[in-house]
Order: C-alpha cells, then sequence, then structure tokens
C-alpha cells in the first residue's frame, strides 16, 4: 500500500510539472544528468517510470551503490529508515539510485528494497557519465544536489559519511546545517561525562563478573576507560581482543605498582543476539553494557563509529582522549597508556631512537623480495601490517617492488642458503 501511494505522489509530482513551465523543466540540472536521448524517466521500486522532471525544486541524493557489496547493503538500511523520515516530515528530497549491480536481476532485487528512483540498469552510459562528474572511486558513495546549484558550488560528496553521522539532522544538506550540527556535536564533546554516557532513566550500573554483578557507572568517575566496541561475529575483533586483554591486565598492574589513576574497559556490543553476547562477554575480564541497551547505538553514533574493533579512550574527567584506542595498543601495547599526547609524543621519539639500531633492509620470511625500513617522511606512515593485519604508523619494512609492508616488530628474518 505504501508504494502503491508513493508511485502515486510521483505521478501527481509530473502531472504538476507537465502542466506547468515547460521552460523549466527543460532547463533542470537533473533533467541534465539524469536523462538520455530516449529516456527521460526513472524507475520506481515498483518498476513504474517516473518523469524526471518530478525532481525539480527538490535537493536530491545520487546514491553509488551494488547489492553485492555488504557495506551497501548496510548502509542502504541507514539511508532507508532516513529516507522515510525525511519524506514524513515533508521534506523536498528524493534519492536516485545509480546501480552498479552485476546482472538486471540483482538490480530489480536491490531495487525493490528500495523506496526511491533510480537510472534504469541497461542505461550504461548514463550510469558511466555520472561515476565520471562525480569522480566517485568507491562504494556507497552518496552525492547532494541542490535544485538552483548550476556550478556545483553546493553539491556534498561526503553523504554516506554525513548521514552515518547526522541521520535525518543532516537535511538539507547546506554548508550552513552542517556548520551548526558541527557546533553542537563540539558542545556535547565538550560537556560530555560519564554519567551522561552509560546510564539512562532504566540502568545507573553496568554488567561485570561474576555474573549477574552489577557495577555502578559512579564508581568509574576519575578512572581512564577504553569503550570497546565489538562483537563475537567480527574476525578482526576476535583477532584484537587477546592483545586487548593482555594490555588490560599489564596497565591494571601498572597502575597498582604505581598507585596512578585506576583504568577500566567498557565492552560495547554488536553482538546480534543475548547467546553471542553472553558467550563473548565471558571471554573478558572487565565491564559491559547490557545487551540490546539504548545507549550502545547512542553511544556508536555520538563517537562516529563506522567499523569495529573501536576502542575509544576517556580520560579521568570523563573527556575523549583519543578514538584510535586499538592502534595505539597494536603500537605500543600497555605502553600507550594513558594514552595522551604527551604520551604519544614520547613514546614517537623512542621508536625513532630504537630505529637506529635497526637494519636498513631485511629479508623477511613471510614474503619473496628483500624489505626496507622506511619512516614517515621518507615514504612510510599509516600502513597495514600484512603479516598481522593490524594498522602501524611511522616505521614500517616495505617492499619497493610491490608495496609489501610489515610492522618491524612482525619481521621474522628469513633462513640464509648456503
Amino acid at each position: 500500500m505504501r508504494e502503491e501511494a508513493k508511485d502515486m505522489s510521483f505521478q501527481n509530482d509530473n502531472q504538476t510539472l507537465l502542466n506547468g513551465d515547460a521552460t523549466k523543466v527543460s532547463s533542470s540540472i537533473f533533467s541534465s544528468l539524469l536523462a538520455s536521448n530516449d529516456r527521460d524517466y526513472l524507475l520506481s521500486s515498483t518498476s513504474n517510470q517516473v518523469r524526471i522532471s518530478a525532481l525539480d525544486g527538490k535537493i536530491v541524493g545520487l546514491y553509488f551503490a551494488a547489492n553485492w557489496y555488504r557495506p551497501c547493503r548496510e548502509f542502504t538500511q541507514v539511508l532507508v529508515d532516513v529516507y522515510e523520515q525525511l519524506k514524513n516530515s515533508g521534506c523536498v528530497f528524493e534519492i536516485v539510485y545509480v546501480s552498479s549491480d552485476e546482472d538486471s536481476d540483482a538490480f530489480n532485487a536491490y531495487l525493490a528494497c528500495m523506496p526511491w528512483l533510480a537510472i534504469p540498469f541497461s542505461d550504461l552510459e548514463t550510469k558511466k557519465a555520472l561515476n565520471r562528474k562525480f569522480d566517485v572511486e568507491g562504494i556507497p558513495c552518496l552525492v547532494i544536489l541542490h535544485p538552483n546549484d548550476t556550478k556545483d558550488e553546493a553539491t556534498l560528496h561526503d553523504g554516506v559519511e554525513l548521514v552515518y553521522r547526522y541521520g535525518a539532522q543532516a537535511f538539507p544538506f547546506t554548508k550552513q546545517r552542517l556548520e551548526e550540527l558541527e557546533k553542537e556535536e563540539k558542545e556535547r564533546h565538550d560537556n560530555q561525562n560519564l554519567i551522561d554516557l552509560l546510564t539512562n532513566h532504566d540502568r545507573d550500573y553496568l554488567l561485570g563478573h561474576p555474573r549477574p554483578e552489577h557495577v555502578p557507572v559512579a564508581s568509574l568517575i576519575g578512572k581512564t576507560i577504553g569503550l570497546f566496541f565489538s562483537g563475537q561475529w567480527c574476525v578482526p575483533c576476535v583477532k584484537f581482543i587477546p592483545k586487548l586483554i593482555s594490555s588490560y591486565h599489564k596497565i591494571k598492574q601498572m597502575v597498582a605498582d604505581n598507585q596512578g589513576e585506576d583504568f577500566e574497559v567498557v565492552f560495547v556490543s554488536s553482538d546480534r543476539d543475548q547467546a553471542s553476547f553472553d558467550s563473548y562477554f565471558n571471554t573478558m575480564p572487565w565491564l559491559a553494557l547490557p545487551f540490546g541497551d539504548p545507549n550502545i547505538k547512542n553511544l556508536a553514533k555520538h563517537f562516529d563509529v563506522k567499523a569495529i574493533p573501536c576502542l575509544v579512550i576517556l580520560g579521568p574527567d570523563g573527556k575523549t582522549v583519543t578514538r584510535h584506542g586499538r592502534n595505539l595498543i597494536n603500537l605500543y601495547q600497555e605502553n600507550a597508556y594513558p594514552f595522551t599526547d604527551a604520551k604519544l609524543e614520547l613514546l614517537e621519539k623512542q621508536m625513532d631512537e630504537a630505529a637506529k639500531d635497526l637494519p636498513r633492509s631485511v629479508s623477511h620470511a613471510g614474503h619473496r623480495h628483500e624489505l626496507n625500513l622506511v619512516s614517515e617522511g621518507n615514504g612510510g606512515g599509516p600502513f597495514i601490517c600484512c603479516d598481522c593485519d593490524e594498522q602501524g604508523t611511522a616505521w614500517v619494512y616495505q617492499c619497493l617492488e610491490c608495496g609489501y609492508e610489515v610492522h618491524p616488530k612482525c619481521v621474522r628474518v628469513a633462513a640464509v642458503d648456503r
């Protein structure tokens, strides 16, 4: 019923425009972008034809995606929710799907899940032209177009990030609106505290061990806290957790020995059911938000968590120290504590000193070519280690022939043939 009403709405828009100013329709920026020599329409999710002129006067998102790519499927679910919120609020907003599907059956199945319009699958030339014009390098990609912007000055290419970050609040996707949202976000982060982040009107505690121990959130005030966004189904999470557990115990021991500020980790679950949560949490020595708690989505949005595992570090004052705790644990283990800029600067200096004693080139057992030691300033920089699959920065052993890169600590010296 909803789809029939939507198609009727599109048809009414078409009739209004057909009875209106023909010059306005022909000069539409959307017609010039989306029409072809033999087509002046788009397809609805029920395969009905909708005149492109129905888009005139609306803010339009060009959605580049494909059903075979999981990140697209995940973002589509988010985008559908935002789209329906905006339409139900009467916002003049529309989306046009630009498909990278493998065949027409895949395209039709994916479009059927979308409440918006699409360029026909068969119109390969228009789809290629749009990809070239907006320099689409990866999917999902959401390009926002404004109806009166004839010079592309108001075009936004980062619609996916904006929707993930702000949801329906990002509308109308103008520079002024985004500046307002950034200001509001900064104020929220400046004023954040542990109680507001981790409690709600139904709960003022976290889960501990042994179950069903309840630990008051108030007891964590004054401690450095790691918010660990993770899920048992996620392979990188399962690979990372032993490193985090090891560093957690060593940090706790360091704190006890030095009588410093305490450290705690709070598991923020992305598990898909209670049984998975229980099984995963039972492997952890720290605390957790209850499974399905409403704070989980709020925290993911507040800290702009797009992928897991993610470790957000909060200082003793409840303010954010870094959202890159995972990378710091991978690089420095327990030595990263307390994750402050001053500590990281010290660790980087120590790495530079240690690098002076490293060989300039090595033969690594995991690679056939010789690897050369490079720093961030001479060809290094952020990288993913090809041996442990974790991120690194600064010094790296790099293959100049094929780009293979490994942490210095991951190098396994190859045996020399005699």
